[in-house]
Parts: C-alpha cells; sequence; structure tokens
C-alpha cells in the first residue's frame, strides 16, 4: 500500500474516493467482506434499486398498473430518483472517501449496516407509507442527515477542514429532501425542492467529476508516454465552476427568467470548454477513462439546453432536464462505481466488454429519453420510445449489478 495522500480541495477541487485509487492502512476487518466498506452495499443496492425503480415507474407511466405510494406517483418518481438512488451513491462514495482524506477508521460492520438498513427502510415506507405519511417522512429524511452528521463530525476529528465543502453540499441535499417532504404532504407544489436539488448535483458534479475526470486521464495518459497532460485545476477550472454556481443559483430564484437562461448558457459552455481542455479523445482505448469525459459532457449540455429552454430555444425544460438525470448521472454514477468496484476490490482498471456494454446502455437510454416527443398527450411513440429508455437505462444498472455484485460480496484479492 502507499502512503496516505490527502489532497486539498481548496485549490483543487474533491476527486473519487481516492485520487490515485491508494487505500490507508487500517486494521484488519474479520466480518463479512460486504459490511467492510460503504461502497459495498450502497453500490450494489443503488444498481438494483435504480433498475428496479424505473421499471416500475415506466410501467404506471404507460397506464398498465396502479399503485398507492406515500405521494403520487410523479411525486415518487422523482423523489425516489433524486432523494433515493443518489443518496445511496453519495453515500457508498463519501463513506470510502472519508477514511482516506482523514486517516480515520471507515464506517464497517453493524453500524453501516444500520445506516444501510435506515435507507432501505426509507424506500419501502416511501413505496408503502404503513406507520403513516409523517413518520415516513421523518424516517426518510434521517438518513441524509445522518449522513451529513457523520461527514462532518469526520471533518472536525480530522481537522479536514479543506474538505468542509463536500458538508456543505450533502448538509444542502439533507435539507432538500426535507423541504420537499413538507411541501408534499401538504400536497403543494415541489418546484423548488426539485430545481434546490438538481442545482446541488449540478454542483457535485462539477466539482467532483471536474476533479476526477483530469485526474484519471493525466494517470492514464502518463503511462502512454505522453507529455502534454491536462492540468487538474487551473484558473480556468475556477473561473468554470463559478460560472456554473452563479447559473444554477439563478435559476433557483428566477427559475424563468432571461438572466437564468442566460447565465446558465455561459456556465454550460464554460464547462465545455474545460471539458476540451483535458483532450479527452486521447482516452479511446480505455473506456473506463473515457466515460469520464462523457458523463462530463452531459453536465455541460444540460446547462445549455436548460438555458435554452428558458429562453424558448431547442429542447423543452423537461427533456433538458433529462440531459442531467439521465445522462449526467447516469455515466458519471456508472463511472465511478464501475472504476471503484474494482480498484477497491483488488482488481485491474480496465474495462472489460460488459462494463462497456454498460456504459453504452446508460448512454443509449438517456438519448432515447432526451429525444422523446413532448406533448400533453403522449402518443404510442412517445410510450414506445420511453419503454426503450427505460430498458436501457435501468438495463445498465441491472447489467452492473449481475457483473459486479460477486465482487462487492466477496473479499478484496488483494486481501
Amino acid at each position: 500500500m502507499s502512503s496516505n495522500k490527502v489532497i486539498p480541495i481548496v485549490s483543487q477541487p474533491v476527486a473519487t474516493p481516492n485520487d490515485s485509487d491508494d487505500e490507508p492502512t487500517f486494521p484488519p476487518y474479520a466480518g463479512p467482506a460486504f459490511l467492510s466498506y460503504g461502497f459495498r452495499p450502497f453500490f450494489l443496492a443503488a444498481a438494483l434499486f435504480a433498475c428496479l425503480a424505473i421499471l416500475i415507474w415506466i410501467v404506471l407511466f404507460v397506464g398498465k398498473a396502479q399503485a398507492e405510494f406515500l405521494y403520487t406517483p410523479r411525486e415518487w418518481h422523482v423523489h425516489e430518483m433524486l432523494f433515493g438512488f443518489i443518496p445511496a451513491l453519495i453515500a457508498g462514495f463519501l463513506l470510502t472517501a472519508m477514511p482516506n482524506w482523514t486517516d480515520r477508521m471507515p464506517l464497517r460492520g453493524a453500524p453501516l449496516l444500520v445506516l444501510f438498513l435506515l435507507w432501505l427502510a426509507g424506500r419501502l415506507l416511501v413505496a408503502s407509507p404503513w406507520f403513516g405519511a409523517p413518520f415516513s417522512a421523518v424516517v426518510d429524511g434521517a438518513f441524509l442527515v445522518i449522513l451529513a452528521t457523520y461527514v462532518w463530525r469526520e471533518i472536525a476529528a480530522a481537522r479536514a477542514w479543506d474538505r468542509a465543502p463536500i458538508g456543505i453540499l450533502v448538509s444542502l441535499y439533507a435539507i432538500t429532501n426535507i423541504l420537499f417532504h413538507l411541501a408534499a404532504l401538504r400536497s403543494g407544489p415541489t418546484d423548488f425542492p426539485e430545481r434546490l436539488a438538481l442545482s446541488v448535483m449540478t454542483l457535485m458534479l462539477t466539482i467532483i467529476g471536474g476533479r476526477l475526470t483530469p485526474t484519471f486521464t493525466r494517470e492514464y495518459l502518463s503511462g502512454r508516454n505522453i507529455s502534454r497532460l491536462p492540468e487538474v485545476f487551473s484558473t480556468f477550472d475556477g473561473i468554470a465552476i463559478i460560472m456554473v454556481l452563479v447559473g444554477v443559483l439563478t435559476w433557483i430564484v428566477q427559475p424563468e427568467s432571461v438572466w437564468a437562461g442566460i447565465m446558465l448558457v455561459v456556465a454550460g459552455l464554460a464547462s465545455v470548454a474545460r471539458l476540451v481542455r483535458w483532450g479527452g479523445w486521447r482516452t479511446w482505448e480505455e473506456p473506463l477513462v473515457l466515460i469520464l469525459h462523457v458523463g462530463y459532457g452531459w453536465v455541460g449540455l444540460f446547462l445549455i439546453a436548460l438555458g435554452g429552454a428558458i429562453l424558448g430555444i431547442g429542447f423543452s425544460i423537461e427533456n433538458a432536464v433529462h440531459l442531467l438525470t439521465t445522462g449526467a448521472m447516469g455515466a458519471m454514477t456508472l463511472a465511478v462505481m464501475t472504476r471503484a468496484s474494482l480498484g477497491h476490490t483488488g482488481r485491474p482498471r480496465h474495462a472489460d466488454r460488459l462494463t462497456v456494454a454498460i456504459y453504452l446502455l446508460v448512454n443509449i437510454g438517456a438519448l432515447l429519453r432526451i429525444f422523446s416527443p413532448h406533448s400533453e398527450t403522449p402518443t404510442t411513440l412517445t410510450y414506445t420510445i420511453l419503454g426503450l429508455s427505460a430498458l436501457c437505462w435501468s438495463g445498465a444498472y441491472g447489467l452492473f449489478a449481475l457483473h459486479y455484485g460477486r465482487f462487492l460480496v466477496r473479499p478484496s484479492l488483494d486481501e
């Protein structure tokens, strides 16, 4: 094992569970391998849940079934993607990253199991609120609150204050989930918490994805004796992040204003320019790296498309939003999940054919979703395209669970 390496995120935003794929050395863990690190239960559960939830949603959407959820089917779909699926991925990432950032013991064994069961309880109660809506909302809301508390505890204990931006974003996401529940319980509009959640996710992808993409690109290219390597962080990167922050803040406060549309387009163009500077086309021989560029590219396209939609140009706002939720989130989360599942279980960091199939399916699903016809009265063509999109997108996560699940439940090869 290499020595621990903590990289500040004040000047260089945070990366994956560890920037160099090295792990700090901790005392041996004698319990089940599945509970040895947070990425194991949460990545596998997130993949299975995404696969199942999307298939349920498409069946409900085409009117082939009915269900009594905590909220309306549309609100259930939005909530479970933003506050069920994504938080599981955030938890898997952070519970694996924090020990490397702080040199403190990872959450494992019984405490990890309890946190995982709390997340699972939230999914079950939102689907079937047996104990009443308020109780279900409290249980679901508690997960992100506890996760944020854990992050702050680790930051404070290790005095790793350079990681505070991560604590702020997770805390804000926890508050956003609570706001969603409060609005939905009162049968009010959930537009504001939805925009806030999408904005927080955009910032997370911009900061985290904007660090891990050039970092692993640089690592890959340096092994191929290429002299011109991408900068991990520069003044241009900082300006691009600020532009994204301004763009989403304007959208949160004035979602239909011309200024929101303009600022989002500018932020998207800055993000695309940032991506081009990394030279991702040079990584075409290793899809495990290339997919990071694809994922970040979706972020820039989302910002441009959303800004254009607000200005009355191009996509509808609904389809523009799906550039983020199906494109950016889909590609980037699977990029991190596959790389972490390989690297942290002692396997070569190389995308095999099934992994490439995972990447193709999630991107095809995203393309079908954003180009699907949008109208008040869906047609047979709309249902067909959305059905194919759901099958591809959910299939990517189902294939991840089948292919990578065995790695996640077994001991690492280097143990």
